[in-house]
């Protein structure tokens, strides 16, 4: 599997990217957002209440940082909103299963609960999901970008036939077009005769 793979901008497969980059993106920054608006403790291990998730100073600068870094990632779109829906979705599924360990412990610094752990794991998989989609699959579309960077070849030889259908298509379309115009009847000028006096029987 290459991550690396090109992607036309403009391709259907950006805007899923791009939607997903930014919704997590937003919805981190609104929750970091409110965090500071609190004004918590930064390494609180109890952590306040917000939005029904258990935070505190560090988590709420953590989350505008990843929500800051997603949106722009979904300005600019294509393989790089993928690559980050990937990393993010694959850290947020860490980050549960560590912290997941450290609750009720005094190294549990960003303050963790069990909502926290279930958001970080549906989260997580909801933007690796976004990440991997149209990427990474056994059946991939033909016309798939990802799909063609990976098999060049055969793509080429798909592409050189569409071309030779739609071109012989095209020529059938022209020829039976040529058959259907009638052709301009031919104009005859009128017979010029000449009489020849010396040819005419000459009266006595």
């Amino acid at each position: 599997m290459k991550l690396s793979d090109e992607m036309p901008v403009d391709h259907r497969l950006a805007y899923v990217y791009r939607f997903g980059a930014g919704f997590t993106g937003m919805v981190l920054l609104v929750f970091g957002a409110l965090g500071f608006a609190d004004q918590l403790t930064f390494f609180d291990t109890s952590g306040d209440r917000v939005a029904g998730l258990s935070t505190n100073g560090a988590l709420s600068t953590i989350s505008v940082v990843v929500g800051a870094i997603l949106i722009a990632g979904a300005v600019i779109g294509g393989n790089l909103a993928s690559t980050l829906n990937i990393m993010v979705g694959a850290s947020f599924i860490l980050s549960g299963f560590v912290n997941l360990g450290l609750i009720g412990r005094d190294a549990n610094i960003l303050a963790f609960r069990m909502p926290n752990v279930i958001f970080s794991f549906c989260v997580g998989l909801m933007v690796l999901t976004f990440g991997l989609y149209g990427r990474v699959s056994g059946n991939l579309p033909h016309d798939n970008p990802y799909w063609r960077s990976r098999h060049p070849e055969q793509a080429a030889r798909e592409d050189a036939t569409r071309e030779a259908i739609a071109s012989g298509r095209a020529s059938g379309a022209v020829a039976a077009a040529a058959a259907r115009t009638p052709m301009p009847a031919a104009v005859h000028g009128p017979v010029a005769t000449t009489d020849d006096p010396g040819a005419r029987p000459g009266s006595e």
